[in-house]
């Protein structure tokens, strides 16, 4: 294996979490007595230019053909996106001569506020399903993976984009120079790029390791994805924090061509970077340790909770979820059954546990004693979400960043 990004083989274990299915494979009744393949889910650090990242054991391919992840099921997610197209139009002055393309698209959930906008957009999404619920919002939407074909084909028959949105997907692709490239050609020379992406220094810093798994091929800094930008001639010009999947960052990069200078967000973030020591090797090395204490206090729980007779289920079934129920060993002797709002999951089982996924009113049949929130990165949706399982005395546990209560906050 050599550093996608700079080519180096001084590639360094920093957390190594076994062999697991891909997260987004969710399986039918009748392929649960097949062979259910599993691939390394190893990450490494490159020692030279200090990219997180994993085999691409998994091929884009492979996971989003068709697709279980619909954007629209997260209530507060189509929120963060109306705020962001809102924030996007008065920033950068888009009006109905603008041009927005977003890629990896999904359902429409934020291109549908630019087209209530009367912006002409075009969404770029390789997943058929999930395009086709993008297109019923009347998003248009081009069902493919981007390439440099692709978007020098959309460039010739839409014109060069005044923004390109990028959310949650710079970490999807294995081929990362092609992929930045490709997201250049989509700009005309004044234009804006906006990607959001999971912030390494939360992985690292709060032991966040459900956020690895195959699908996500690197893991960015904002100094990793500033170098990985640069080689398509791209210039981070701003940043924002955001509190997204447990942490993220909003980039804004343009040509080098529309320079400007990098705001103080961007010199201040790339300094706290450094004082938490992630412009070193060593700043890395701590994240394996925090993993297995996630992993022996979520286990310790649930033993407990299986001693004194309580019920305990699940609350989504999101690949991150998958990663900590696989890394973590936990069965349906120890999680009966998990809840998911998307339709696409009802009567599937997740990769690798094979956890049956129910319908969310199952909870109020059941009456568990403990619910366990998997995307803890909602906790706050979750909780208002889920309010009603105190009636009969239900408790609401999320196991990261340490476990704890939906009341108390995080847990020492």
């Amino acid at each position: 294996m050599r550093c996608r990004l700079c080519t180096s083989n001084r590639l360094l274990s920093v957390l190594d979490l076994g062999a697991t299915p891909p997260c987004e494979k969710f399986l039918t009744a009748d392929e649960l007595d097949c062979p259910e393949p599993t691939y390394p889910l190893h990450l490494r650090l490159c020692e030279d230019c200090l990219l997180l990242q994993i085999p691409a054991l998994v091929t884009p391919e492979d996971t989003f053909t068709e697709y279980a992840y619909f954007s629209s099921y997260s209530d507060s997610w189509v929120e963060h996106a109306r705020a962001f197209v809102r924030h996007a139009v008065n920033r950068l002055r888009l009006n109905h001569r603008s041009l927005v393309l977003e890629v990896a698209s999904n359902d429409g959930y934020l291109l549908q506020h630019v087209v209530a906008a009367g912006i002409p957009c075009l969404g770029i999404e390789p997943s058929v399903n999930v395009g086709a619920a993008a297109r019923a919002r009347g998003v248009p939407t081009v069902t493919e993976f981007l390439d440099e074909k692709l978007a020098a084909s959309i460039r010739a028959e839409h014109g060069p984009a005044d923004l390109v949105v990028a959310n949650n997907v710079y970490a999807h692709v294995p081929n990362l120079i092609g992929f930045t490239q490709a997201l250049r050609t989509l700009m005309s020379d004044d234009g804006w790029l906006s990607i959001e992406v999971h912030h390494a220094l939360n992985l690292v810093a709060l032991g966040q390791f459900d956020t690895v798994y195959h699908e996500h091929f690197q893991y960015y800094t904002l100094l990793s994805a500033a170098r990985a930008l640069a080689t398509a001639g791209l210039a981070v010009v701003d940043v924002e924090t955001l509190p997204t999947h447990g942490g993220s960052i909003r980039i804004w990069a343009r040509p080098d061509s529309a320079f400007d200078l990098p705001s103080p967000r961007v010199r201040e973030l790339l300094r706290v970077e450094e004082e938490a020591g992630l412009h070193h090797v060593d700043g890395y090395l701590h994240l394996a340790g925090l993993a297995r204490s996630v992993r022996h206090d979520l286990l310790r729980f649930l033993l407990d909770c299986h001693d004194q007779g309580k019920t305990v289920v699940g609350y989504g079934a999101p690949g991150k979820g998958n990663t900590l129920l696989n890394y973590c060993g936990i069965r349906t002797d120890l999680l009966d059954y998990t809840v998911d709002r998307n339709p696409y999951k009802h009567g599937r089982f997740t990769p690798g546990t094979r956890i049956p996924i129910l319908e969310p009113d199952q909870l109020a049949k059941d009456r568990p004693d403990v619910v366990l929130g998997l995307p803890w990165n909602l906790e706050p949706e979750l909780t208002d979400q889920l309010g009603y399982i105190a009636d009969w005395g239900g408790e609401l546990m999320f196991p990261l960043p340490r476990l704890h209560h939906a009341a108390d906050g995080q847990r020492g």
